[in-house]
Parts: structure tokens; sequence; C-alpha cells
């Protein structure tokens, strides 16, 4: 990056924070200027919640999806939603059925939410099954192998 002719080397934590607050700020700016369709609102939670999840930023997340980063922002905004084509790799990418992604994103009617049982967190079900057995660092491993399985699976499945 150059600033007034200047070389700016920005450190990457900072370009990290400053990514994650623009992303707070976008989805808050929305929320101001009231967005009242509840798709938007649910896909851009559903999205920060897959973005925490796997720990990416907008960036790494449109990058792992094959699309721009400002049409990842652009969903997160509720000024786009995302097509047939790219609900599928999100849920593929995210390990949630490929119908409720479309229902979120509009594509199919809502099914009835009360009819899915609700899962737990991974860490609390953990924390419940095996109180004794499993601290925090061992759930925390637990997840990243999980995460880092499904990354594998879903790079095989976007080369073939």
């Amino acid at each position: 990056m150059s600033l007034y002719g200047h070389k700016l080397t920005l450190p990457d934590q900072f370009v990290k924070r400053l990514s994650e607050y623009f992303c707070k700020f976008a989805f808050h700016y929305v929320m101001i200027l009231g967005m009242t369709n509840r798709k938007e609102l649910a896909l851009a939670k559903l999205l920060q919640e897959i973005m925490k999840r796997r720990k990416r930023l907008p960036s790494q997340l449109g990058a792992d999806l094959g699309v721009s980063h400002s049409t990842v922002l652009r969903w997160l905004s509720g000024m786009d939603i995302p097509n047939t084509k790219s609900c599928r790799k999100i849920a593929e990418y995210s390990g949630i059925s490929l119908e409720k992604i479309l229902a979120i994103a509009g594509h199919l009617p809502r099914v009835s939410e009360k009819d899915t049982p609700e899962w737990p967190e991974f860490r609390e079900y953990a924390l419940q099954k095996y109180p004794d057995e499993l601290d925090d660092d061992m759930i925390t491993m637990i997840e990243d192998l999980i995460e880092r399985r499904r990354g594998r699976r879903y790079e095989h499945r976007k080369d073939a």
C-alpha cells in the first residue's frame, strides 16, 4: 500500500482488526438504515457465524467460495443475496444443509424451524457429555480438527 508516494506496510493483525470492524460497521449500518427484510438479516447473521467459526475474513471467505470479497460484503450488508450456485458452495463449505441455505437466501419458502431439533454447539455438547474428561484446550483442538477435515473435504469437492 502506498500513501503519498511512501510505501506503507501495515501489520497483519491491524488489517485483520480493521476488516472485522468494517464487517461489524457494515452490519450495524444496515441495521440502522432499517433492513426490514428478514431474509437479508438472517443471511448476514449466518455468514458472520460461518466466518467466526472458520476464523475467516470476508475476503478469505470469498476466496474459499470462489467469489469476490465485494460480493461477500454485499451479502453481509443485505444489498444482495447469493445465487443458487453460491448457496450450494456455502452449504458445502459450512456443512449446513442446502435447503436451509436456499431458504435463508429466499430461493425456497421458509420451512418451519420448530420441526427440526436445534443442535447445541459442539463446545456446549462436549462440556455436558464429558465434563471431567475434556477441558477447554482439548475441545478447541477437537474443533480445529473438525474444521480442518471440513476444509479438506471442501477443497476436494472444489477441485473435482
